[in-house]
């Protein structure tokens, strides 16, 4: 797992931290192989700051690297067309590179929001998502998915993805831990919802009992 940026002073680390992703980026006057290597080189600098415990910086790092590959992609700048130029026309090596460098910023993006004191479980499920969108059977990306879900409390779909996970990493300590405590979850939930509905039939043969009693004891009374 890989992360990003620590010589900043601690007012612009603060707001550079997690720039918007859904602002419209304006492609910059570089060529392409330019602009992914710089993206590049954020990620791998994010990479050597996870490495090193270093979360903020490497959130960081990896939030830029994803700003400079949007002026790249043409789903994302299709969407704010009007905005600023169109975003270059890529080969389909560069198209590899941006998916694969989007991917790699994602998933370690996720990473460093769950080593953090306290998870933004929502964030950490987007992030994944988004790399299940490109990346359908990245194991990384379901676990996380999976372990953000299950902490919103969604244990039926964190099941879902834990065992995709699981079953493309059968050994994985973590992964049978996560979706143990999904099935855990998900049989509790099971007893709880088969315990209220037999209150809830027990009430409803005292009621009709109770009714039945009161019919009879009236007949006998001659009422």
């Amino acid at each position: 797992m890989e992360a990003a940026g620590g010589e900043e002073s601690m007012g612009a680390a603060a707001a550079a931290e997690e720039p918007s992703l859904s602002r419209p980026v304006r492609t910059p006057a570089k060529p392409v192989w330019t602009s992914l290597e710089e993206a590049t080189q954020m990620k791998t600098e994010g990479n050597a700051f996870y490495r090193e415990r270093n979360i903020r910086s490497a959130i960081g790092r990896y939030h830029r690297a994803l700003l400079v590959l949007r002026g790249l992609d043409s789903d994302v700048m299709a969407s704010v067309e009007g905005f600023g130029p169109q975003a270059p026309a890529l080969t389909p090596e560069q198209e590899t590179v941006l998916r694969n460098t989007q991917v790699d910023c994602y998933n370690n993006l996720a990473a460093c929001l769950l080593q953090r004191q306290k998870v933004d479980y929502t964030r950490v499920k987007d992030y994944s998502l988004r790399v299940l969108q490109w990346r359908p059977g990245d194991v990384k990306a379901l676990y996380r998915a999976g372990v953000a879900t299950l902490e919103m409390g969604d244990a039926q779909t964190a099941q879902k993805y834990l065992s995709q996970a699981c079953r493309a990493q059968p050994n994985d300590a973590n992964v049978r831990k996560h979706l143990q405590r999904a099935e855990e979850k998900l049989n509790r939930d099971l007893q709880k919802e088969k315990a209220m509905c037999q209150g809830m039939f027990s009430s409803s043969l005292k009621s009709s009992s109770a009714e039945q009693i009161t019919k009879t004891h009236r007949t006998d009374e001659g009422v």
